[in-house]
């Protein structure tokens, strides 16, 4: 392919379950500071929760999109020191290349480089001179990772790093469940908690367009059931609203949220809590 880094990428995003507890993150921002002190360094969080790689993911690929045209780097990696390959991702559509992704080949990646409209390209990170010098078994992030996104930051190409990997070789996560199923009064969906913002909002797998397949129109009151066998919980009833202030302060709202994904959310509240619902939790909706 064409080189796709013939100019510096001046800006790095930076993700990770380092948490600042410790000097984790600090060390990374240091050696892309050492290689690369043009490059503009966003950090998107550090608080994925420890060794959660569909939290990562999630939030790299919501937050991807609204970024200048940036490498990301994204550090969860619960494989470190095994067989697991690191990766190099380009991102971009058929115009032009939107971003470049570095990372452990876990899944972690592979939904934001779709989100930058779509996967172009994936190389191998197997070329030691772009890692530091010494390489700990437990912290690539610091001897492999950064680097190789400083060097990209400085316009080393991307091909520069390794040998190409099929697309179809790239660890994938599972698809988080949801579904159309039939209920009693008509069409039900069961949909998976894929994640819990620091507000309790509870983001479900569902998109707005599942609002419309479900005909439920704004003001129209919905079942919410835990569809877990072993957790059913309490049922619930939900009103389809466009902001939380749509129900009385305590009362549960179904909306639409920033990333386009249906969410339930308690105006003034905290829905996980109420729910007793956490990622990976099954619900089901219906009229």
């Amino acid at each position: 392919m064409n080189n796709t880094a013939a100019h510096p990428w001046n800006c790095i995003s930076f993700t990770t379950d380092y948490g600042l507890e410790d000097g984790f993150v600090a060390a990374c921002a240091g050696v892309i500071a050492t290689i690369a002190p043009a490059a503009r360094v966003i950090d998107i969080t550090h608080a994925v929760p420890a060794q959660d790689i569909r939290r990562g993911a999630v939030v790299l690929e919501q937050t991807a999109p609204y970024l200048p045209p940036a490498v990301h780097l994204a550090v969860v990696d619960p494989g470190v020191g095994t067989q697991r390959r690191g990766v190099l991702l380009v991102a971009g559509d058929a115009t032009a290349v939107r971003g470049l992704l570095v990372g452990p080949d876990n899944g972690l990646l592979l939904p934001a480089a779709e989100a930058l409209g779509g996967l172009r390209a994936a190389y191998e990170l197997a070329e030691p001179r772009y890692w530091l010098p010494e390489v700990s078994m437990t912290f690539h992030g610091r001897d492999v990772f950064a680097p190789v996104a400083a060097h990209l930051a400085t316009g080393v190409p991307p091909e520069s790093f390794g040998p190409s990997v099929p697309l179809a070789e790239l660890v994938r996560l599972p698809e988080p469940v949801n579904r159309v199923e039939r209920g009693a009064a008509g069409p039900a969906l069961v949909t998976e908690v894929i994640a819990v913002d620091r507000f309790g909002n509870v983001q479900l797998a569902a998109h707005r367009a599942d609002l419309a397949r479900l005909d439920l129109p704004p003001g129209q009151p919905v079942g919410l059931h835990s569809a877990d066998a072993s957790a059913p919980g309490e049922a619930r009833t939900v009103l389809v609203g466009r902001t939380f202030a749509d129900v009385a302060p305590g009362e549960l709202v179904l909306i639409v949220d920033s990333s386009d994904r249906l969410a339930v959310a308690v105006n003034g509240g905290a829905a996980a809590v109420l729910l007793g619902v956490q990622p990976g939790s099954l619900v089901r909706l219906d009229r």
